[in-house]
């Protein structure tokens, strides 16, 4: 190929001695992400196989381009409908809109994100790691379209540094890096990631879309039950995710795409995602009986970021438990603690966010306790033979 031909060109400079040797693990990052690396364990008991975890997270961003995608229509089609002009817009005028107006989100997250992923490698003299491939992508999916270029850019600075980097890096880390992204943004800057002005984009780009008026306001479905009121939107478009929200949360078909692709390529636990549904099946269903929520428990499901959240952040393989059993425990938790928060915190309608970051912190424990209930019931069998 033209392009590896032309890579083994530029390796040698790139190399010790090389005039451009200070920046190897930027040349080593690209090259790794464009092809599978040539090297294997040589000793023990190693599994040799053709994916690497640069392919791993590469597929991750592929389950993630249907609510992208999705995600920049909605955002189309929610300024073209407050403006009441959906009816005269095209398929393609709703979309290029929705389009300039995310893409400079994803672009401020990697470049940001990956700037810095960078610089700690050049400064560390290490190899540039790729989890951040994921995160760049998640980052701006969810967060409403409101959120300001600015503060995104500080919020992955924040993330990246704090809750990556500092812990070791890809692998390391305790917490999902979007989501503390996302916290950091929900917790020092509220007004920009809640309420009922920031899930509609409210400017012209390049000629496309409507402006609308400053007092312009637009309630999430959730945001609505929790102020005691009942929803403007139907189960259909629940479902398909014509209705406000974070870019990419809204659609549970497009979730769902993704969800299959993680799955079929085993990518994702199905015990940590089928056991985070449960959970909040569960939960909601509790909190219906006795009457403290108005809805019923399958919208709960599909409603805000809990679908997105099971099936991207739940499943992380850093962050979530990794035994069969704590997977089980771990998704079970995270349902029950989402819903509890959504229902009980009338302030705080959305709690996956919450409770995901809650149970990662609780992840390793839950192992530790999976592991040694297993040594016990071993060492019974032991000593009762």
């Amino acid at each position: 190929m033209s392009l590896r031909n032309y890579l083994n060109k530029l390796k040698p400079s790139f190399e010790e001695g090389g005039k451009l040797h200070a920046f190897r693990s930027v040349f080593d990052g690209f090259e790794t992400f464009l092809f599978v690396p040539n090297t294997t364990a040589k000793s023990g008991a190693h599994i040799h196989d053709a994916i690497d975890s640069k392919r791993i997270m590469s597929m991750v961003v592929i389950a993630l381009m249907p609510a992208m995608l999705f995600g920049m229509y909605n955002v189309g089609y929610q300024n073209y409908l407050a403006a009441g002009t959906l009816q005269q817009a095209g398929f393609w005028s709703i979309f290029f809109y929705g389009f300039l107006a995310v893409l400079p989100k994803i672009l401020v997250s990697y470049i940001v994100g990956l700037g810095i992923e960078f610089a700690w490698a050049q400064w560390k003299g290490e190899e540039i790691q790729e989890g951040y491939l994921v995160s760049g992508i998640l980052i701006p999916l969810i967060i409403p379209v409101g959120c300001p270029l600015w503060i995104l850019a500080i919020a992955c600075a924040f993330a990246v540094i704090f809750a990556k980097e500092i812990f070791g890096g890809t692998g390391m880390n305790i917490f999902n890096v979007a989501l503390v992204t996302r916290a950091f943004l929900f917790f020092s800057y509220p007004q920009k990631m809640s309420g009922d002005t920031v899930w509609v984009a409210s400017d012209k780009i390049f000629g496309l879309g409507n402006t609308l008026p400053d007092t312009h306001t637009c309630a999430t479905p959730l945001a609505q039950i929790g102020q005691g009121t009942d929803t403007t939107a139907s189960l259909c478009d629940m479902i398909t995710g014509f209705i406000p929200g974070s870019i990419g949360e809204t659609s549970v078909i497009a979730i769902a795409l993704g969800a299959i692709l993680l799955l079929w390529t085993g990518i994702a636990s199905w015990k940590t995602m089928l056991s985070v549904f449960v959970g909040g099946s569960v939960m909601a269903a509790i909190f219906k009986a006795v009457g403290m929520t108005s809805i019923p428990f399958y919208e709960h499901l599909i409603l805000g970021g809990f679908a997105f959240g099971a099936v991207f952040m739940a499943t992380d393989p850093v962050t979530s438990a990794r035994t069969e059993c704590g997977k089980w425990v771990y998704g079970f938790l995270i349902g029950v603690m989402a819903i509890i928060i959504r229902v009980m915190n009338p302030g705080y309608p959305e709690g996956m966010m919450l409770a995901i970051l809650f149970m990662n912190m609780f992840a390793p424990l839950i192992d530790h306790c999976v592991v040694q209930r297993n040594v016990s019931k071993r060492m019974k069998r032991i000593n009762n033979k």
